[in-house]
């Protein structure tokens, strides 16, 4: 993570209005609902917002912000500023159990829900499945959300009383605690909130540690506490905001040894200092030193904020006012005032917010892949569990079920081999074709032929001769030419060269690693610039005599380019499988879902599943051998070859010869572009140089280029172009290796349009078309239908104990959780 300041993105925020501070609609707190923040990372913290709602956070480490401090160490206010909502506030310990928000941007008016989410029963025994309670309506006021979270804290306070006791009207938040009360819970409140100001973030307000209880406390909620921090900033995907109050010294201040203990290096820890007005007379130069990430560095530094104290808030302070509060402060008190401008970014709420917003973003970026994974993975194992439950008996006959099971057969293989709808199994697998065509394509090696010095300095077009015949998209690039300077000053020539774009994350189908990961997003090529290309020929050399180079130099960049290809093919790979496996799981619902409680249904998706396992196993091992056939380089296509190679080193010779001999190049170009039918003389059968000698009596005579060309045919060289003109400048000493990059690319275009082919027609014929292939006979002999046993096996179909079907309810929403999250990261940037 850079330490460089973010983009601001703090230019407007959602304003909580209480009793105690008011709010108007220009009065705008501190946030991240700023539009100029990128739609990608606004897309990424929505993404994660609805994973969170999804509620597979049990399962999957999911990127969020967790608070945590003291005591009175100033968390409400900070995520009062942060978030835009007002929290409850009392003496003593406010928070006694996680408060979630999932906030997100809409054009809808504003409104927050609350959901209450028990992972944990009245026992404190973990659920097998979570547990989600709404919690009264929408609400669409702001000043109503504080009591709202009072009374959901303590609903989650007294899970023996029904929910409802405590939205009652009649019902006090504040009145005295029951006996029965728990102190603190695992089990959190959930705030959902959107609108038009609302900031793109999710974040979690943790009860402050403690370090005694009174006297008639509970001595385990020193640990209760501590645990139910642990729970959340252990996790590799939990941003630790570190509030460290400064009234207070840093060492009795658990805190932060709690959160080394998790963040040992300090790379997702950030530490905010608060209350900086009450640090005793002469002790600030030691919090300065936090500032300057001397004591205690972090890799995301510590931040300075002041917030309005309870005073304050008792006055109806706004947070406009707090905001210009705290920026007097910052600028006028000293020593906060006189530190650098280097140091100043790390005071005041806006810089804090807006670094948080930067990090959670890189994270979510990073993450992703990993929660992709870890999802699909959790699809799998639950599927195994789910196969292997108890068979489900049915109440149908035999030849009833064998009957529906050839019906499911035909209309399997009436989508396998193609439906005319937009929605069909080939018209949702199209596109990951594509995109995979485009993943190999951008794996082309990026030569350029100058020197590495000249990096940023020299540009060059993209071969002209590649437009057509590379897609539509590549049309698209931007073709406008741009002009640099050269180290000398001079202009160098208008080459330009688009660079290859990064992949996104689940366009269809991505891969993780070249093992086959499906989340993998293959990294931007390297460019390779002649010298390093030279370089590399020379150490190749062994016994070959001086200006010869092996061919293992060749080999070897090509090896370079088809190592990449293992990932993306088995990305589509994985792709299709997933497109085919959720439409056979459709039709797989839609013949057997009324069959014993959804028996018959689950056992045929498992037996399908484990068919499409071996499918698909059998797919990458044939898409395996596809990439190892691919290591050897070889081709029939020697007239192709040796056509693209000439284009190439053509297209080589002539940028870099341009770029070093512009005058020269430039009459040439000159020469090529001006109109033929310009001349009164011009014959379209006779070349331009040869007119120049029968040219009529008016004409000038040839010059320049022309007059190299006449004089060429004068002495008799017949056929000589313009562009030949160029080999008459002295040998160029990077000669060799233009033609190792010649021959090289020309052999991509080869090889990546025979592999981006081959590929889906091995995964056509391998996995989509055979799932179709002896399906009645992998069902009935999956059911058992006609062994000795089926009929008792077709009675028994409908017939389920309580336990297996609560077992089988608790897969199944599991199950449905992770398919979901799974289609969110895969739609996730069409």
């Amino acid at each position: 993570m850079s330490d460089s300041p973010p983009p601001s993105i703090v230019d407007s925020m959602s304003v909580p209005s209480s009793p105690s501070m008011s709010s108007s609609p220009e009065d705008d707190g501190v946030g991240l609902s700023n539009p100029q923040i990128s739609g990608k990372s606004r897309a990424m913290l929505d993404l994660v917002n609805r994973l969170h709602a999804i509620g597979i956070r049990a399962e999957i480490d999911l990127p969020q912000i967790a608070v945590i401090g003291s005591q009175s160490a100033g968390k409400s206010s900070l995520i009062e500023s942060i978030s835009g909502i007002t929290l409850p506030r009392a003496a003593g310990t406010c928070t006694r159990c996680p408060t979630e928000c999932l906030l997100s941007r809409s054009s809808s008016p504003w409104q927050c829900i609350v959901t209450l989410r028990f992972w944990t029963d009245s026992k404190g025994q973990a659920l097998a499945v979570p547990r989600s309670v709404s919690f009264g309506t929408a609400i669409l006021e702001r000043h109503l959300v504080e009591e709202r979270i009072r009374r959901a804290q303590r609903a989650i306070l007294n899970p023996n009383i029904p929910v409802d006791h405590f939205l009652a009207d009649g019902y006090d938040a504040d009145e005295p605690a029951t006996v029965e009360q728990l102190t603190f819970s695992k089990n959190c409140i959930e705030l959902k909130i959107s609108g038009p100001d609302v900031a793109d973030l999710s974040f979690c307000d943790l009860p402050g540690l403690i370090a005694s209880v009174g006297r008639s406390g509970n001595t385990n909620d020193i640990q209760l506490v501590e645990g139910l921090c642990k729970s959340y900033i252990e996790k590799p995907s939990c941003v630790i905001l570190l509030t460290v109050t400064c009234e207070t010294d840093f060492e009795n201040q658990p805190a932060y040894g709690l959160a080394k203990k998790y963040d040992k290096d300090g790379k997702r820890t950030v530490g905010v200092l608060t209350k900086p007005d009450r640090i005793p007379l002469g002790e600030e130069t030691q919090w300065l030193s936090f500032i300057k990430n001397i004591t205690e560095p972090l890799d995301n530094n510590w931040f300075c904020v002041k917030q309005p104290s309870s005073q304050d808030l008792k006055q109806g302070m706004t947070w406009k006012q707090a905001r210009t509060r705290e920026n007097e402060f910052f600028s006028s008190t000293s020593p906060w005032s006189d530190l650098d401008a280097i140091y100043q970014r790390y005071l005041r709420t806006s810089n804090l917010v807006e670094r948080l917003s930067n990090i959670l973003s890189e994270l979510i970026s990073k993450r992703l892949p990993e929660i992709y994974n870890e999802v699909q993975r959790g699809v799998e194992s639950a599927r195994e569990s789910l196969s292997q439950l108890p068979k489900e008996p049915s109440k149908d006959p035999i030849t009833d079920i064998t009957t529906i099971l050839h019906a499911f057969a035909m209309d399997v293989g009436q989508n396998i081999r193609g439906v005319p709808r937009a929605d069909g199994l080939h018209q949702s697998i199209r596109p990951a074709q594509e995109k995979f065509r485009k993943m190999i394509r951008q794996t082309a090696p990026d030569f350029r032929p100058y020197e590495k010095r000249y990096k940023g300095k020299r540009t060059f077009s993209k071969p002209s001769f590649l437009k057509n015949e590379d897609g539509e998209d590549e049309e698209e690039e931007d073709e406008s030419e741009s002009e640099d300077s050269d180290s000398d000053g001079r202009p160098t020539p208008n080459f330009k060269f688009k660079e290859t774009p990064s992949i996104g994350l689940f366009d269809q189908a991505s891969s993780e690693s070249t093992q086959a990961d499906p989340s993998h997003v293959p990294e931007t090529r390297e460019t390779i610039y002649i010298d390093e290309v030279m370089r590399r020929a020379k150490n190749a050399r062994a016994r070959e005599l001086p200006g010869n180079y092996p061919f293992v130099v060749q080999s070897g960049y090509i090896a370079d380019f088809t190592n990449k290809w293992s990932s993306p093919a088995q990305a589509l790979c994985d792709g299709v499988y997933a497109r085919v496996r959720l439409q056979i799981e459709r039709l797989t619902a839609q013949h057997f879902g009324s069959y014993g409680q959804g028996t018959l249904e689950h056992r045929a998706k498992v037996i399908l599943q484990e068919r499409l396992k071996t499918l698909l196993d059998q797919t990458k091992e044939r898409i395996d051998w596809l990439v190892e056939v691919e290591q050897s380089p070889f081709t029939l296509n020697t007239h192709y070859l040796a056509d693209y190679t000439d284009k190439f080193m053509s297209y080589y010779k002539s940028a870099r010869q341009s770029q070093s001999n512009e005058g020269l190049m430039g009459k040439i170009r000159a020469h090529g572009s001006a109109a033929t039918t310009s001349s009164p003389s011009y014959s379209p059968g006779r070349p331009r140089h040869a007119q120049a000698l029968y040219s009529s009596p008016a004409d000038a005579g040839p010059t320049g280029i022309e007059k190299i060309l006449a004089g060429a045919v004068e002495v008799g060289i017949t056929g000589t172009k313009a562009e030949d003109v160029a080999r008459l400048l002295a040998p160029d000493a990077m000669e060799p290796a233009l033609h190792v990059m010649a021959d090289v690319r020309a052999y991509f275009q080869i090889a990546y349009k025979r592999f981006a082919d081959n590929v889906p027609l091995a995964i056509d014929q391998e996995l989509v078309r055979g799932i179709e292939r002896r399906l009645p006979f992998v069902l009935l002999t999956g059911l058992h239908i006609h062994g000795p046993q089926g009929e008792r096996i077709c009675k028994e179909l409908a017939e389920e104990s309580p336990q297996v079907a609560m077992k089988r309810e608790e897969l199944r929403q599991r199950i449905e959780r992770m398919t979901t999250a799974s289609e969110e990261l895969m739609d996730f940037g069409r």
